[in-house]
């Protein structure tokens, strides 16, 4: 099916994204610019299916077919632009949101593009960004028997890709692909993580994104 290379994936939300990737049968390399912390994490997890899971550096991570940002989001463009020409005529997936945390919320921040999927469009200009991923419980994901039953938003400018990445998405356990549309909602998108993280520290919850109305 494959590779998928996750750029900064030993956070809890690369993981998650990369087990689940790993048991719809997807060969997945977290990466990190420490390859042998990335090695360790990899190791933890157990996903079910034919694909796997290995952690090498960064560099390993962006020479697979396909690529997530996975890094916080105050790195993603620099952690791009440093394997820039590896990622060129590819489809790199950024999942990374800009916020920030006051008190009990988290509020989101606005690049000087307007959204993250923005700024690292235009630090990739021969790559197909496409936004996913970015309302998802890390600790639902990472759980495989967690029940999860969730919608993932895809948006980005290139039908093709955004197609890609919504067939890799209803491939995953527990993930239902809806395509949104361009590059123009990220900053919407990427504003309502903000919203979903607050609702589950203020109720203690895992909540996530489920849009009625829709047949899956």
């Amino acid at each position: 099916m494959g590779t998928v290379g996750i750029l900064g994936g030993t956070g809890p939300a690369g993981q998650g994204v990369a087990i689940r990737l790993a048991s719809a049968g997807y060969d997945v390399v977290l990466g990190s610019r420490d390859a042998e912390r990335a090695a360790g994490v990899a190791a933890g997890l157990v996903p079910r299916g034919a694909g796997s899971v290995s952690g090498s550096g960064n560099d390993a991570a962006a020479a697979c077919d396909v690529v997530v940002v996975a890094t916080p989001w105050d790195s993603a463009v620099a952690t791009v632009k440093a394997v820039g020409e590896a990622l060129a005529g590819k489809v790199v997936i950024s999942m990374v949101n800009a916020l920030a945390r006051e008190g009990r919320e988290l509020i989101p921040l606005y690049p000087p593009r307007g959204s993250m999927a923005a700024q690292i469009a235009f630090a990739l200009p021969r790559s197909s960004v496409v936004g996913a991923f970015h309302h998802l419980p890390a600790s639902e994901m990472v759980d495989l028997d967690s029940d999860l039953d969730a919608d993932v938003v895809i948006f980005g400018d290139v039908a093709g890709a955004r197609d890609q990445v919504a067939e890799m998405v209803e491939a995953m356990p527990g993930l239902h692909a809806v395509i949104a549309g361009s590059m123009s909602l990220a900053s919407a998108v990427e504003a309502f993580t903000a919203v979903c993280i607050s609702i589950n520290i203020r109720h203690k919850a895992h909540s996530y994104v489920r849009l009625a109305g829709l047949a899956h």
